[in-house]
């Protein structure tokens, strides 16, 4: 039995033994549930988790800070360089074992294409993707009668291109007031992203407000606060437990009045249970769709690269709530299994539109499909 056959029929057990709500737990952080604390005890332990968050958020900003005027000088270098960079882990982990294969390889025989194919699910390409891919790449070998494997990169990069190119990768923003809806689970970098979005349009000279719709999780609201201050945008909030709509509804009238450019809104990512928090989700949605028609004008789920195959399963979940319209992909630059932004285009059609690739407040940028794949095969010859 192959690795290939090996992989699909442990694939199909996993699949049949978890749930969704399985697969939201396992890609969020563990928390102390609320419910389980008496409300004095609970009200410390609320108090030290803020203390905990404040002290970690101060630093690493800081931090980041620092790392900013790095990723500004690194910025000039331009996209294709800082692709280069944050996919280097994934490089080596695909091209770099494809070009190992081509150099052993002397035919285009079915062990190679069983060979590549176990290179790509290992990268997290996936399995479906990777059945589509390789079959593609079969029907050309056969179609121009391609006998050299050295030729096989240049196909693989045209396959991989046309899969990533199906989609609108931009950011859809209005003319006078865009409203972008943030959703994911906790653990994630959410608030990171939101902070780096933010800081991305305060830059361009744009009004920016952001919109504390996370009532739910222990210091979330001070954890947006002091990134907000130190960007220096306005944060919307209630009080920790509040109604996320009501937090919502004031952020768009607050918006409105201040003729704010950008409005960006936190959403939870974590209650006891995927109904519940579907259900948030959405009347959060339903409050921005009543006090502005067009909007929300981005839905963007943030999925963490590491987790590989789960942003999958979490893009289908949270898509089926609020219609996402683009995927955020967090710490591209620290995971070997960059392929999973191949697999969300090819399964999903939901489009990468903004990537991870870096520590620095920069370092969240517009998700090119010809600079990844570029950046990807960047130490092989076609």
């Amino acid at each position: 039995m192959t690795f290939f056959d090996h992989f699909k029929k442990k694939k199909t057990e996993e699949e049949r033994a978890q749930t969704e709500t399985d697969i939201l737990e396992q890609a969020e952080n563990t928390e102390v549930e609320k419910a389980a604390v008496p409300d004095k005890e609970r009200e410390g332990k609320e108090s030290v988790a803020q203390s905990a968050v404040r002290e970690e958020v101060e630093a690493r900003p800081s931090e980041e800070m620092k790392a900013a005027a790095a990723s500004e000088e690194s910025s000039k270098k331009g996209i294709l360089e800082r692709f280069k960079i944050g996919l280097s882990k994934t490089r080596d982990n695909i091209t770099g074992r494809i070009d190992t294969l081509i150099k052993s390889t002397r035919k285009l025989d079915d062990e190679f294409f069983e060979e590549l194919e176990d290179i790509l699910i290992q990268a997290d390409v996936g399995m479906n993707t990777t059945i589509t891919l390789v079959d593609k790449i079969r029907e050309r070998v056969k179609k121009e009668k391609i006998n050299d494997p050295k030729e096989l990169i240049r196909i693989l990069k045209d396959e991989i291109s046309s899969i990533l190119d199906g989609t609108d990768q931009s950011l859809n923003l209005a003319a006078d007031l865009t409203v972008i809806m943030v959703v994911g689970v906790n653990g994630a970098g959410k608030t990171t992203s939101i902070a780096k979005l933010a800081h991305r349009y305060k830059q361009e000279g744009k009004r920016v407000i952001l919109a504390a719709g996370d009532t739910f999780r222990a210091a979330a609201i001070d954890q947006l606060q002091i990134w907000a201050d130190r960007i220096g945008v306005e944060l919307i909030k209630h009080q920790e437990g509040a109604d996320p709509g009501a937090v919502v509804f004031d952020a768009m009238k607050a918006a409105q009045a201040r003729r704010a450019d950008i409005l960006i809104v936190d959403t939870a990512g974590r209650l006891q249970n995927k109904a519940n928090l579907m259900k948030e989700i959405t009347k959060v949605r339903r409050v921005i769709e009543r006090e502005l028609p067009a909007a929300p004008h981005e839905v963007l789920l943030v999925v963490d690269a590491t987790t590989g195959q789960n942003a999958i399963s979490q893009a289908r979940i949270f898509g089926e709530a609020t219609g996402v319209s683009g995927i955020v992909l967090t710490k591209l630059d620290g995971t070997a299994k960059g392929g999973i932004v191949i697999a969300v285009a090819q399964e999903l059609e939901i489009p990468v539109k903004l990537v991870g690739i870096g520590e620095g407040i920069e370092d969240l940028r517009d998700f090119s499909a010809e600079a990844f794949v570029e950046a990807l095969f960047a130490d092989m010859a076609d």
